[in-house]
């Protein structure tokens, strides 16, 4: 699954690691990164980047999760601009890199920089791994689950609210207490106190 040494699956995808993803369908190592987002997501919605324009701006974000479908449809020195931020910027997202195929058939086509996937060697997933596929749709799935439960929760509460808000509205009547007209009633007369 991973290099020896390295971090585990499971770490990786809770972690804030950055991380080589490869293997798998394009869908299946967007799925993964959704998920590794979950785990962030109060820090805001993952970044998918697909153009080097819009690298820079993603990375300069100090949280949160930044996926990039396939690495190796990006220039060198984009890929330079990942590994720089990897290597000195303090507070940066969750990099997911995914690239189709292996990484070493990457290496040897030349579109995977050395120094990036150096970087990176002890953070690796590979989603073509015996068993792995399997694992990981279950995982999806209880997330979906998880998911719905939430966005249903989130739903009825914004409904709870809208309704709240719709006995407020401007025209309704509202009674008050002797007190509060009494506060009421004394505003426009500190008014006319300060016009003198």
């Amino acid at each position: 699954m991973l290099i020896p040494r390295g971090y585990g699956e499971e770490e990786l995808v809770s972690n804030r690691a950055s991380l080589l993803l490869y293997g798998g369908t394009e869908e299946e190592r967007r799925l993964w990164a959704q998920e590794a987002a979950y785990h962030f997501e109060h820090e805001g919605a993952m970044v998918e980047v697909r153009q080097a324009a819009d690298l820079a701006p993603a990375l300069q974000r100090p949280k949160g999760v930044v996926f990039i479908p396939d690495v190796s449809k990006l220039s060198r020195e984009a890929q330079g601009t990942i590994l720089r931020c990897l290597q000195t910027q303090e507070e940066r997202p969750k990099v997911v890199v995914a690239i189709l195929g292996s990484a070493e058939a990457a290496l040897e086509r030349g579109v995977l920089r050395d120094d990036l996937h150096y970087r990176l060697h002890q953070a690796q997933v590979n989603l073509a791994q015996p068993g792995l596929r399997e694992t990981l749709r279950e995982r999806w799935a209880r997330l979906a689950e998880l998911r719905a439960v939430k966005e249903a929760k989130a739903r009825e509460e914004a409904e709870r609210e809208r309704q709240a808000a719709m006995t407020r509205l401007p025209g309704t009547v509202t009674r008050l207490t002797p007190q509060q007209r009494k506060v009421q009633g004394s505003k426009p007369s500190s008014r006319k106190a300060s016009r003198r």
